[in-house]
């Protein structure tokens, strides 16, 4: 029990044991269980103002329970996990049943939100930089026939507007492709601290998502354009009939 209360705080998460045994017994209890806090003595009336007084603070509020003296606390908390053995009010009051009766199967529903946020953050991350950066590297080259001064921010040196243009829906096309695994597999969880994944996903995704387009673009119409053999670069240009009358 300990071990998973301790994945919990490393997740950045508090845990406060609220039981209605005396204060003698519910700390014996806390102590052994490894939670943060706890509260004795508790009435549907205390937990609710537990509840309030951390959700004023700013906090999100997540709660399991069983008894029909949880149910309003488990209605008023932002998450509210009523287990699948106790009673049908307080599995009403609840957001979701947990069908094992695992009050601590709240650390896999905290694992599966962030990964789920993780991997939104990511993608929204990557795509905004990749927007960013694609429109920065083909708009010179679409207005530098206008505004020849453009020609000093074409670092990717795209001849016409058309390889600019097409350069763009190649890369989209292909980088979709590429984000597809990424979108269903799910950014990596592990149990860190918000700030610590924040930076994480801005110096992978967003740096990322602005170097990508200057390599993806430039290799796209590099190789959109058609090659040619050897031979051909060394064949000598045919000669017509007045050319060799000429002759």
């Amino acid at each position: 029990m300990k071990v998973r209360f301790e994945r919990l705080r490393a997740m950045g998460i508090r845990t406060i044991m609220i039981t209605g045994d005396n204060p003698l017994t519910a700390s014996a209890i806390a102590g052994e269980a490894g939670v943060d806090d706890f509260l004795a003595e508790a009435t549907p009336e205390t937990k609710m103002a537990l509840i309030k007084r951390e959700q004023a603070s700013g906090r999100l509020v997540a709660m399991t329970g069983d008894g029909t003296n949880d149910a309003p606390a488990l209605a008023q908390a932002d998450v509210g996990v009523a287990m699948n053995s106790g009673t049908q009010a307080a599995k009403e009051a609840g957001n979701m049943v947990d069908l094992d009766s695992d009050p601590t199967k709240l650390i896999e529903v905290v694992e599966v939100g962030k990964q789920l946020l993780m991997t939104r953050g990511a993608l929204t991350t990557f795509s905004i930089a990749n927007d960013v950066a694609k429109y920065f590297a083909i708009l010179p080259a679409m207005f530098v026939a206008t505004y020849p001064e453009m020609n000093a921010l074409n670092i990717m040196h795209l001849a016409t507007p058309q390889s600019a243009i097409l350069s763009a829906v190649i890369f989209n096309a292909l980088i979709i492709i590429a984000l597809i695994p990424l979108a269903l597999r799910g950014v990596s969880y592990r149990p860190r601290g918000a700030n610590a994944v924040l930076r994480e996903n801005v110096l992978i995704y967003g740096v990322g998502g602005i170097i990508i387009p200057f390599i993806g673009s430039k290799r796209s119409i590099s190789s959109s354009r058609p090659s040619t053999s050897p031979e051909q670069r060394n064949a000598k240009p045919k000669q017509t009939g007045r050319d060799r009358r000429r002759t």
